[in-house]
């Protein structure tokens, strides 16, 4: 009688607990029904309001296609998506630290000199655009090192970027980058040739700047870490010769504070070994000419002070753009604009030797002078593009990038102040349209990695313009709206795609 007892006893506790989880269940599934209910029927309260004939029927029907779609998907492609989130997760888990020589002074005893640490992860993909970043996450920062100053510095990286503007590596770099310079493809000829994806890229401190460095494009490896020589630093850019065997960069003389540009072999581990003068203060971007024979120089013409970026010279700037012979130095042309404080800042070249020229005005916030020039050699001076009204002042007098899509004669110019991107057709030399883009600074072609020219024309052209909020925005020109501008609205003739990351980018992006 006692074990029947206990028996019941016990099913009554158990039985107890159960039917307090059934009505917790019916209550929440009530409480989710009911909240469903609400929100449906203040949306449809909305819907009704700006559209009469709408009705509750459309959530039926909308809730219907939304699960036929996900019962279309294939297996295949969850397949593919589950062994991309795993080697996604593997190469992410599995950073990799890098000790880096430093390769200007290689028996310098001070381990800080001599070594830089790197963090590197990478996904197995192949890299589009390279970009500076102004801040890392957080979850990048070398895991055994717990100094403030250490975690300041590795806050600052490089990224490579993949064709659908996601992320195939990232770099921690000991300071801030400003330019990213890609080595060109060599010579299928060439027996030391380098395979495409693993061509060197060279990481430009932020003016003035004692240091480089040479990265692995296809992995983000650093390879070198080259030290400005006694009474140099680095103005922030560089660029290659076209077979990609020397590598020129901008410098500045800390004693006479003249312009210099500094020649590096790629091939004997970016050794300095000779240097031309500038013939100007302050050289920013240079870029080498079609003809492999000739250097493109922008003079921005401001002393800069190396310790505190102070600008010594406002008022007696004398900035210029500079043609040099590659092989001697010799100077071959100099034209200066009609401002002298007109700073000659970021250059690119169009494939038929026109150099596309984007100005930062010192001056007068008052004064109105144009920001995007162009040239050619032979030109008496430069010729400016077409502004609506001669509104230069909606670029804030801060052009911060332009790229040249040679191909389809398209020009796209940043400003991170000005808080857009432009984007003019060469052909008029008019301006398309501009769009709003809050600190976007970086741009290049988008469509950079296209291997059959003969088809390209069908593609949408246009641009990828990075900024400090995280996005890779692609901006696309529709070509018909574009040739129909008198009858179309500009809105409509550039097509914006924004793609958000958990970073800062910086200054530059270049294209592979």
């Amino acid at each position: 009688m006692h074990s029947t007892d206990t028996k019941t006893a016990n099913e009554s506790q158990q039985q107890q607990p159960n039917n307090e989880l059934l009505v917790t269940s019916a209550l929440t599934m009530l409480s989710a029904v009911m909240g469903t209910a609400a929100l449906v029927g203040i949306h449809h309260r909305y819907r009704k309001q700006r559209h009469p004939d709408a009705s509750l029927q459309d959530y039926v029907v909308g809730m219907r296609s939304q699960l036929q779609s996900l019962t279309a998907t294939s297996k295949r492609e969850l397949v593919q998506f589950r062994h991309a989130y795993q080697q996604a997760t593997t190469a992410w888990q599995q950073a990799y630290r890098l000790p880096i020589k430093d390769k200007q002074n290689p028996t310098h005893n001070s381990l800080a000199d001599f070594s830089v640490l790197h963090t590197t992860t990478v996904l197995p993909r192949p890299v589009c655009w390279v970009s500076g970043v102004a801040s890392m996450p957080k979850s990048v920062v070398l895991a055994n090192d717990n100094s403030d100053a250490s975690h300041n510095e590795n806050d600052f990286g490089v990224v490579g970027i993949a064709a659908d503007r996601q992320l195939v590596w990232q770099t921690t770099m000991p300071e801030r980058v400003h330019d990213i310079v890609v080595q060109p493809i060599f010579d299928a000829q060439n027996s030391s040739a380098k395979n495409n994806q693993h061509r060197d890229v060279v990481v430009m401190g932020r003016r003035p700047s004692a240091k480089f460095w040479v990265l692995d494009t296809a992995s983000g490896q650093v390879n070198f870490a080259i030290k400005a020589s006694t009474h140099r630093h680095f103005y922030g850019h560089a660029c290659y010769s076209l077979d990609g065997k020397l590598l020129y960069v901008t410098e500045n003389d800390t004693l006479s504070l003249d312009g210099k540009i500094g020649i590096y072999d790629a091939d004997d581990s970016y050794k300095k070994i000779a240097e031309f003068d500038s013939y100007g203060i302050g050289p920013h971007e240079l870029i080498m000419h079609p003809d492999g024979e000739t250097l493109v120089i922008a003079n921005g013409g401001i002393k800069t002070e190396q310790a505190s970026r102070e600008e010594l010279n406002l008022d007696s700037m004398r900035p210029s753009l500079v043609y040099l012979n590659r092989h001697t130095g010799a100077l071959l042309e100099q034209i200066t604009p009609e401002h002298n404080q007109m700073s000659v800042r970021h250059l690119a070249m169009h494939d038929d030797g026109t150099v596309m020229i984007g100005i930062q005005f010192q001056g007068e916030k008052h004064i109105n002078v144009s920001l995007v020039l162009t040239h050619k050699r032979g030109d008496s001076d430069f010729k400016a593009l077409i502004m609506p009204n001669n509104q230069w002042q909606r670029f804030h007098q801060y052009i911060a990038s332009v790229a040249v899509d040679s191909e389809r004669n398209l020009l796209c110019v940043t400003t991170p102040i000005g808080g857009c991107a432009a984007i003019y057709d060469l052909s008029t030399r008019e301006l398309i349209d501009d769009v709003s883009l809050p600190d976007c600074a970086g741009a290049a072609v988008l469509f950079s990695q296209r291997t059959n020219k003969t088809d390209s024309r069908d593609e949408q052209s246009g641009f990828i313009v990075s900024d400090g909020q995280g996005q890779l925005t692609a901006l696309t020109v529709d070509s018909l709206a574009t040739a129909q501008l008198d009858t179309v609205e500009k809105s409509e003739c550039i097509l914006k795609d924004s793609k958000c990351h958990m970073m800062s980018f910086d200054n530059h992006l270049q294209a592979l």
